[in-house]
């Protein structure tokens, strides 16, 4: 398994440094797709509606993926969002009982410094193919606090050892993630344990956005950080309960959570719309706009 220290360092978005088209450019362009396609010339008494192609409309507007006529175009010019710390793999009984204890005292230690105690949460199992069948138990289980660590733990082979549970049931360490409501309630009913304190990024967009948009981790991450978030089916539907997890499945838990924990720090910075209708009419007496 790789290693990489020193954590997620920077989610830019991608800027194009483009002039915008002159009279003459778009005029040359006209011609130039004219010439290619030979298209049959248009009557003049319907003359035709100017128009960029794909490639130039998406390189001027790379985030704006309604602007093009084919979606995922500008999304496959997106920086991608990945974990680059390191993942923390626990396969054992033992393991995952020795891995919970670690990271209970990390988030003791936070509580003394009087830190606000958010982990990033989610969890995978294997899916089935066949009517009438029911899914897999809750296989593993992704936590990430910081940049630089996230825990993966092979709950299917381990079970929840006493720490974990504690860690799982602590309702002041605030757990975050895209539909984690229903994470919540299948590790209910596949182990028997309450997954307290949550917070569903998805209400909490929608909270300082507005609206009633369901919102998951990759569009989210989209919209907020200009990042694509992978989700290959080969991986997502994948066996989670085999033996050992490949580097391919370590890293897209790793990356699931820690998106979770990245995108509740993005939110959380977003201005509150009830803050901001205070601001607009601070300037103003009884509705009356001030001089």
């Amino acid at each position: 398994m790789k290693n990489v220290e020193g954590g997620f360092t920077r989610l830019a978005s991608f800027v194009c440094d483009c002039e915008p088209f002159s009279e003459e450019d778009l005029k040359a362009i006209d011609a130039s797709l004219s010439n290619a396609t030979n298209k049959r010339p248009r009557s003049n008494d319907h003359p035709p509606r100017r128009r960029l192609p794909t490639s130039l409309v998406a390189l001027q507007h790379p985030n704006a993926s309604s602007l093009s006529p084919h979606p995922g175009y500008s999304r496959m010019r997106l920086p991608v969002l990945k974990f680059s710390g390191q993942i923390m793999y626990s396969r054992t009984f033992d393991a995952v009982e020795k891995a919970a204890a670690k990271l209970l005292q990390i988030l003791e230690e936070r509580k003394r410094e009087m830190m606000q105690i958010v982990i990033g949460f989610d969890i995978e199992w294997k899916p089935t193919f066949k009517k009438g069948v029911p899914p897999g138990k809750v296989a593993v289980m992704q936590i990430c606090g910081d940049t630089s660590h996230c825990h993966v733990l092979h709950l299917i082979h381990s079970g929840i050892p006493q720490n974990l549970q504690l860690l799982l049931e602590d309702p002041t360490v605030l757990k975050v993630g895209a539909g984690i409501d229903g994470d919540a309630v299948k590790v209910f009913k596949d182990y028997n344990i309450s997954v307290k304190g949550v917070m569903d990024l998805s209400f909490h967009a929608n909270q300082k956005l507005g609206g009633d948009q369901k919102w998951g981790l990759a569009s989210l991450a989209e919209k907020l950080l200009s990042k694509q978030l992978k989700k290959p089916k080969k991986i997502r539907l994948g066996n989670w309960e085999t033996p050992i997890l490949s580097q391919g499945q370590l890293e897209y838990a790793a990356t699931d959570a820690f998106a979770s924990w990245y995108l509740y720090q993005a939110i959380k910075d977003l201005p509150d719309p009830d803050a901001q209708e205070v601001t607009n009419r601070s300037g103003e007496v009884d509705g009356v706009p001030q001089e």
